[in-house]
This record gives structure tokens, C-alpha cells and sequence, in this order.
């Protein structure tokens, strides 16, 4: 599976110390962990404490040479931070009716295998995309990533009307539809 780049380079920095990078890792996931911790019997404090202990196990992780982050890197952070909160909660016997279920209501491994679910689509999505050939892959971006009309489309692409354009962008469909599942089936 893909690792977003800009989490690799996060990663890379966190291996070497890297300011920017530190902050900008606590900066996208320090107020989902603190809401965490607020919301299940913790305070500020806890939340700091948390956190810092989850920094220091993925920088461990990470300098370790072999760690391979198989989902989002917020994903990753908040099932290190669940776990290191509820093994708290354990230890100082705080545990709660609502915490005790916290297990069920935040099924983290099931996120994971979405995510990991999600980024093998978007690899075929990403091959069949590459498969596809113009104008079809390019019709599609217009319309899908930079939410052309179809009037536009029919202009830039010198389709007679938008009818004959919204036709074309179908047909590029279905075969971009066929090269993902064609995709899908060679990676099972």
C-alpha cells in the first residue's frame, strides 16, 4: 500500500529530529487525541501525556528502519493514543460505563482494514486512470476533478453540443469502470 507523500516526508523528518516536521505531526493530530482523552474521563494534562507518549513510540517506530505505515498517519496516531488511554484508564481504575464500551464504538482495526481497502482501490483507480487513454481520461478529470460543465466539456473538446459530450464522458465510463475491475481481478 501507498503512503501519502507528504506523510513519508513527515515520517522522514520525525526520524531526524526535524522541527517542522514534529510540529506539523502535532499540529494535524493533537486536537483529535486531546478530544479523545476530554470526552473519556481525562484533562489537558492527560491529553499532553498522551500524545507525547504516542510521539515517542512512532519516533521509536519510525527510527527502527522497518516500520511501514499501512494506513493514515492520523489513523495510526489515534489507535496508538486509544490504546495508551485506555491502558491508563485501566491502571487508574477511572474506567467508566461509556469508556468500558469505548472498544465497540471506536472499532480502530476495522478503520484500518477500510484504509487499507481504500488505498488498493485507489491504486487500480490510479492504473485503470493511466489505462484509460485520451480524451477519455482527460474528459473525465474536466468533469470529475475540475467540475466542468458539460457545455465547457463539449467546448474544449469540440463536442457539436453538451449532449454529445455528457454521451461521451458515459462511454469513457463504463471502459474506465472495466479496466478497474479488469485491475481488481488481476490483484486478487
Amino acid at each position: 500500500m501507498r503512503t501519502d507523500t507528504h506523510e513519508k516526508t513527515l515520517l522522514q523528518g520525525l526520524a531526524v529530529n526535524d522541527r517542522q516536521a514534529i510540529e506539523t505531526i502535532y499540529k494535524n493530530n493533537y486536537n483529535m487525541v486531546q478530544s479523545l482523552v476530554l470526552h473519556n474521563n481525562g484533562d489537558a494534562d492527560d491529553a499532553r501525556d498522551i500524545f507525547q507518549e504516542a510521539m515517542i513510540v512512532l519516533y521509536e517506530k519510525v527510527r527502527s528502519g522497518s516500520f511501514e505505515l499501512n494506513c493514515q498517519l492520523k489513523t495510526y496516531i489515534y489507535s496508538i493514543c486509544r490504546r495508551l488511554w485506555l491502558k491508563r484508564l485501566g491502571q487508574l481504575q477511572r474506567f467508566s460505563p461509556e469508556v468500558e464500551k469505548l472498544e465497540e464504538t471506536i472499532p480502530v482495526e476495522e478503520q484500518l482494514e477500510i484504509h487499507a481497502q481504500q488505498n488498493v482501490d485507489f491504486q487500480h483507480m490510479d492504473e485503470a486512470m493511466k489505462g484509460l487513454g485520451e480524451p477519455c481520461r482527460s474528459l473525465l478529470e474536466a468533469y470529475y476533478l475540475q467540475k466542468k460543465s458539460m457545455v465547457e466539456i463539449a467546448d474544449n473538446f469540440g463536442y457539436t453540443n453538451a449532449d454529445n459530450a455528457k454521451n461521451q464522458k458515459y462511454k469513457c465510463l463504463m471502459r474506465l469502470r472495466k479496466l478497474f475491475f479488469d485491475q481488481s481481478k488481476r490483484t486478487v
